[in-house]
């Protein structure tokens, strides 16, 4: 496991002492960058995760029809990818808040370990040293006491539970809930969802049918869309199309304008990144940010990415975040792309198209071991050069 080197003061103030390295913005979902941002922490204490709570599938879905909230999975995710494992009790609420409870047990059965998670007597839970076990465990009793009594546990992730709990006990707001956690972990960044509210993903392809819920979008919990994707928005609910208008409050707004740098990285390209860009005041914020704004596109593998070539990718950035605030020129919301010549890019990698659009093509080795994946400590030392 990657074992950053830091002082203790470091530890205690990541986000507010510059000498702890550049301050990177990415807007992503919670996998893709996961390693990356492991390795980010080597690095830098102060990037910055702007998450989205779009998700609809998995115990997240359960998550949020019980208690009308935005997904936390994706949160959660990151979190434990930026924790401090040097921090003393670290490991050990890692490996509670990462653990699931069984897909294949019945509810009772699965109330049981929670109630003995809650009250310190699981192992997992008993391994976490104090006073961090007995937070902890007052935050799995607080969501018990407010889980509906036909709540589905299966495969419920510990640590969604323990974010829930703190987001009811901080009147439905997760920025809040996201800090305690993050302290506990000894979080080496900042994680933000892009907007607070109960919201989902709607997409209309290119033969006319209309998609409504991430997870119907991803090709991970069922077939994978048949149509390209020619746009998405944000909805009310996973079921009804009609969109919404929501705006991104002030704290992000000015993290995304006081970047070092912006990345839209690797990822769901459609669910992950665009999915960010949606709410209103992110492409004014943006475009305030002086530094670079840098794409990561995916070389294979987004069953998302039917029928889109890099280009087109390009041109559905810049579309989306000159109707969330920005302008549209080219230099104001990107400005640089950062491939490597090797990845086998859907539809080609047309390096004049993409200069001439005013890009800066900063071709790099990114791929590791396997073909379609980028090495997160290559992908993290190219970004960091940047800046």
């Amino acid at each position: 496991m990657d074992r950053p080197t830091t002082t203790a003061s470091a530890r205690r103030n990541p986000a507010h002492d510059s000498a702890l390295g550049p301050r990177l913005l990415f807007f992503s979902g919670g996998t893709a960058l996961r390693e990356t941002s492991r390795r980010l922490i080597r690095h830098t204490r102060r990037s910055v995760h702007v998450i989205t709570p779009f998700d609809s599938g998995g115990s997240s879905a359960v998550l949020r029809r019980a208690f009308g909230m935005p997904a936390v999975g994706d949160i959660r995710n990151r979190l434990m990818a930026l924790a401090d494992l040097d921090q003393p009790g670290v490991r050990e609420l890692y490996a509670l808040f990462t653990c699931r409870l069984s897909r294949r047990e019945s509810g009772p059965a699965l109330r049981t370990e929670l109630v003995r998670m809650a009250g310190g007597a699981h192992v997992l839970a008993a391994l976490v040293p104090e006073p961090t076990r007995g937070l902890v465990m007052g935050w799995l009793g607080e969501f018990l006491a407010a889980m509906p009594e036909d709540f589905d546990l299966r495969g419920a992730s510990i640590g969604n539970l323990a974010l829930t709990a703190r987001w009811l006990a901080h009147g439905r707001r997760l920025a809040p809930a996201i800090d305690e956690v993050a302290r506990l972990m000894g979080a080496c960044g900042l994680v933000r969802p892009v907007v607070e509210g109960d919201l989902h993903l709607a997409a209309g392809l290119a033969d006319g049918t209309v998609v409504t819920g991430q997870h119907r979008l991803t090709g991970k919990e069922g077939a994978p869309i048949s149509s390209p994707v020619a746009r998405i928005w944000l909805t009310g609910s996973p079921d009804d199309p009609a969109p919404v208008d929501v705006v991104i409050d002030g704290e992000v707004a000015r993290l995304v304008a006081g970047a070092d740098l912006i990345c839209y990285p690797v990822g769901s390209f459609f669910t992950s990144v665009l999915a960010n860009l949606l709410p209103q005041g992110v492409g004014r914020a943006v475009v305030a940010c002086p530094g670079p704004k840098v794409f990561v596109p995916n070389p294979v593998g987004d069953p998302e990415l039917l029928g889109q070539t890099v280009a087109g990718q390009v041109a559905l950035l810049r579309r989306i975040l000159a109707a969330s605030g920005g302008p549209a020129g080219a230099g104001s919301v990107l400005d640089h792309i950062m491939v490597d010549g090797r990845a086998d890019y859907p539809g080609g990698l047309d390096r004049a198209a993409l200069s001439a659009s005013g890009l800066r093509v900063i071709d790099t080795p990114l791929l590791g071991d396997e073909p379609d994946r980028f090495d997160p400590d290559r992908l993290a030392e190219a970004l960091l050069s940047l800046v």
